[in-house]
Order: C-alpha cells, then structure tokens, then sequence
C-alpha cells in the first residue's frame, strides 16, 4: 500500500510452473479482490508482455462479479467505475491494435455473463430465466434459437434432459443457437450442462454438498459467454452452441433408480444413480449435435463429476479426448488465457466396461469408482456418437473450479473456461 492506501503495488510471482499459466491469472484475480483501493472511480495498471494481455484482461474480469443482493448494493446510488490500462513490457511492447481491444472487450464481457448465470440462485435462474438469456444473446447476435421444451422432448426422443428434468416445476430444455456464416469450411458444435440446480434426484445429495449446486450450469453458461464473444470477433466457420437445460428435481415425476430410459442415440440406459445426470443429458446434446448438426467436431463442457477436483485439482479441468492434437491444443490454450486444464486417461476399451448393464445397453454409472471415474463419465457421452465416430470429440470437466464455493476457495470460478473457449477458437482458426 502507498500513501493512505490511495494506491497498492502488487508483484506477480516471476517464475511459474510448467502446468501454470506464464500469466499468472489465478494470482490477479486474487491481488485484485484482496488489494483495490476502495472509491467510486478506481484504475488498475497491468503491467505484462504482450501474450499475456489476454489471461491477465479475463483475470481482472473475474474479480467484478456483475450478481448481488447485498442490501448495501441496492442502496448505493454513485456508480462505480474501473478503468484498466496495460503497460507492455517486453520486445513487442507497442501500442495495442483496436481488433485486440474490441477481442478483449468481448472476451471479458463473456466472462462476466458466464459468471453473472453462475451465481445467480435457482430461485432467479431457473430454466425458463436461462433460456432468457439466451434468446438475448441471440437477439444480439441476430441469431433466432431453436427450442424443443417439455413434452416434446420427450415425442422426439430425448430421454436423457426429458428424464432428468422432468420432475421440476419449469420444464427441460433443449436450445440450440448457430452461427453459419458464408464460406465455413468445418462444423463445430459446443454442447453445455445446464442443470440449473442439482438435489441429486432421489439418490438425493446430503446437506453439506447440496449447497453450491446453483453452479452446475457453469458448462453451459460458459459456452454462452464464449459463443457471445467468438460471434460478435466475426468466427468464420460453421459454430452451434447447444444448450442441455434442466433442474434434477425430487418429485412423484422423478426418475428413479431401475428406470430404464431410452436417448436420442437410440441407446437405452439402466438408472442406478440419479446424481449421475449430467451425462445424460450430455449424451443427448451431442447425439442431436453428430445427427442433425452434422458436427465435424464435438466439444461438451460440463461440471461432471466430484472424482475430477482429485484428478486435476481445483484449479485446472480435465480435458479427454479421442484425438491427441486436440489434446494439446487444450493444454496450450488453457495456459495462453489462465483457465488451466490436463488430460485425463482415454481408453475406452479398458474403462467402458464400467457402465455393462444386464438388461440394458449400458448403466449410468460405474460398478467402480476407484477406477479412473472422471474418464469413464467422459466415455458415457462418448458412447452416444460412438467410438469409431470419425470426428473429433472433446470433453472438457470443470466440476472443481467451478462448483467449490467460498468456504472452500475465496474466488469461485463461476464463468471457468468462458475465455478458454475463446482461446480454443483462436487457435484453430489460425491453426
């Protein structure tokens, strides 16, 4: 701190480790929340090279999350303003090109949406208040979303979102923005978890790991923030993003244990665990983004299982996939913008045994859980194209960095990977 604590000076760690971002984003956002001077008009100065201006614009983000009802909040009438200016150091330190602000810009405001979505309660963000927001984001966009809701879900054979979210006051849903511009080359569809609260259904959560489970959305929330973002910088191939929305309800409509439930790949699936949901509901995401999409590559992001967080801890996701170039490229891009990720095991052959059912295709969760669960949960929507599906597929965990709420983590990641998305895009379209 400087004089009256008009200002603070904060140094970044100047050495990180391999699996580390260079940025060192986890630490800005932290310095930022703990460190800002109060007052109604602050200015943060970023001083790094120029390839970390990305991570480091995403990272300040974080630290202003847009959700509160703290009554103090409500009864403030100046409004606050930040101004964030970078400084950059190193041999390519000149000014900064408009494009790269307005990539910012839109990349930062994708973030914080995802964020806002996150922390918003179930009460306020149902999956009605979701599809909201997205037929928002497409009327910026211009982009009219394709709805299938409810009963119809079930008519068109939808047995996984139409399972899980049938017990809830406010119907399943499945939404579908796309982006189709002239002269797209490839399809790539984004498919997201949106499981706007999370009791665990009948096989019902206990009250120390109920809380928090506003948060399991964060996948789909993610990807809306992303699509926003990559849209409005002018993404020059074929891009959809799907949108897997219901809330895992106990009720006289839920789906029990022995339930037998048929997908949109036409597979059946034996229910032995109704927290196991998400995969569900995955399954029928990118079983509708292979057969009626046309997708020439998949990606799923979803706050999957508990297993990831000991997998790959609290700070990076888990990454599996069928294709080890996409692999790379995940890990690269998570370390280029801060949201960090590492490859889990893919061997379906040694692992998909897990889910063998004796009257069905397959079982919805592992006979063993001691046995790599994160990959196998993977595997289960992996299952719903097929493995010799000729695409690529990636899977992305973020159940960790996501879900761990305040008493466990200081700084919740409630918009984990938004900017990841961003960066993955970025890559490939140079690529």
């Amino acid at each position: 701190p400087l004089y009256l604590n008009y200002a603070t000076v904060a140094a970044l760690p100047s050495r990180v480790s391999r699996h580390n971002s260079p940025s060192a984003a986890q630490f800005i956002t932290r310095l930022v929340r703990n460190c800002l001077p109060g007052g109604v008009n602050r200015c943060i100065v970023m001083v790094c090279e120029r390839s970390e201006v990305f991570a480091s614009a995403c990272a300040l983000a974080r630290a202003f999350p847009l959700f509160t009802h703290r009554s103090s909040a409500s009864r403030r009438t100046e409004k606050k303003t930040v101004t964030v200016e970078f400084f950059l150091v190193g041999q390519n330190n000149g000014p900064m090109e408009l494009a790269t602000l307005k990539c910012l810009a839109s990349a930062t405001e994708g973030v914080r949406l995802a964020a806002r979505i996150v922390d918003t309660p179930c009460n306020e963000m149902n999956t009605d208040n979701f599809l909201e927001e997205i037929k928002k984001v497409g009327k910026d966009l211009g982009i009219t979303p394709t709805i299938i809701r409810d009963e119809e879900l079930k008519e068109r054979g939808f047995g996984g979102i139409y399972g899980v979210g049938k017990a809830a006051l406010h119907p399943p849903a499945l939404a579908v923005l796309s982006h189709t511009p002239d002269g797209a080359t490839q399809t790539i569809a984004w498919v997201g978890k949106g499981i706007v609260y999370d009791t665990g259904g009948l096989s019902i959560k206990g009250k120390t790991t109920m809380p928090g489970m506003k948060r399991d959305c964060g996948g789909a929330a993610a990807i809306l923030g992303a699509f926003k973002a990559t849209v409005k910088q002018g993404f020059k191939d074929n891009l959809h993003a799907v949108f897997c929305l219901a809330e895992n309800a106990v009720g006289p409509r839920a789906t029990r244990p022995d339930d037998i439930h048929v997908l949109y790949s036409g597979k059946t699936v034996e229910i032995n665990n109704t927290d196991a949901e998400g995969r569900l509901i995955l399954a029928d995401g990118v079983a509708y983004a292979c057969k009626d999409l046309g997708a020439d590559i998949i990606l799923d992001m979803a706050t999957l299982t508990g297993a990831q967080g000991i997998a790959t801890g609290k700070y990076h996701a888990a990454v599996l996939t069928n294709n080890e170039e996409w692999e790379k490229a995940c890990v690269k891009a998570g370390r280029n913008c801060g949201d960090l990720v590492h490859p889990l095991v893919y061997c379906p052959e040694l692992h998909f045994s897990e889910f063998t059912s004796a009257v069905a295709d397959m079982k919805n969760s592992v006979a063993d859980r001691d046995n790599t669960p994160s990959s196998c949960a993977g595997l289960f929507i992996a299952s719903h194209i097929g493995f010799d599906w000729p695409g690529v597929w990636v899977h992305i965990d973020i159940a960790a960095p996501v879900i761990d709420h305040p008493s466990k983590n200081m700084f919740p990641r409630g918009d984990f990977l938004s900017s990841f998305w961003w960066n993955l895009c970025i890559f490939f379209s140079l690529s």
